[in-house]
């Protein structure tokens, strides 16, 4: 990687914010604005902020994070097809709509399950001293990247508590940037919630 990326561009509290850190978080603002309006090229922003998010997190000793930014770059790809050419099971055009009752079930299995499953990974074969917060927000953000994908609504509550969460993670790393900016992500995660269900509403009442 240049040595400008790593190279301080300003600080926050004491802290030396990176070029890396700075334009990954930029491109990661942009992502969401992109999510909200369900605007496609929010999965190439995708990409291109996770891959600059592993080596922030690398750095970090983050390590659930920073594999989690691998996932998501690849999972954007399956994302950007979703949102261009895919389908409900019933043939119909992928738009926003919500989980079924098992569909909410199964979510929040999922979460549960994922949680415990990574931080006891990351505690057994890696140094990262908050695998249990670092687990809660890989795990919790596997789910809603699918739902994402998929254009479930409930990828908004998810993606809210692994924001908040995400906020004390970094506030305990110092990265002070990420921290402002998943701080923004929480406040995002609650305006694309209102907004989908908005043109979830907007969608039905066109449709009948």
């Amino acid at each position: 990687m240049p040595e400008f990326f790593s190279a301080p561009a300003f600080a926050l509290w004491g802290s030396p914010v990176s070029w890396l850190e700075l334009v990954a978080a930029v491109l990661a603002v942009a992502m969401v604005g992109c999510n909200m309006r369900e605007i496609h090229w929010g999965w190439p922003l995708a990409i291109l902020s996770s891959l600059l998010y592993v080596a922030v997190f690398a750095q970090a000793r983050i390590y659930g994070d920073a594999s989690l930014q691998v996932f998501f770059a690849v999972v954007a790809l399956w994302g950007w097809s979703q949102w261009l050419r895919g389908h409900r099971a019933d043939g119909s055009a992928l738009r926003v709509s919500r989980l079924s009752p098992r569909g909410v079930a199964l979510a929040l299995a999922a979460c549960a399950l994922a949680w415990p499953a990574v931080a006891l990974f990351l505690r057994r074969f890696t140094d990262t001293d908050v695998p249990w917060w670092d687990g809660f927000s890989t795990g919790l953000s596997l789910v809603g990247q699918f739902l994402l994908g998929r254009k479930f609504i409930e990828n908004w509550l998810v993606w809210l508590a692994v924001n908040v969460v995400s906020v004390g993670l970094f506030i305990h790393k110092g990265l002070w940037l990420t921290v402002g900016l998943y701080a923004v992500f929480a406040v995002l995660s609650v305006a694309g919630f209102l907004a989908w269900r908005t043109r979830m509403h907007g969608g039905a009442a066109a449709r009948a």
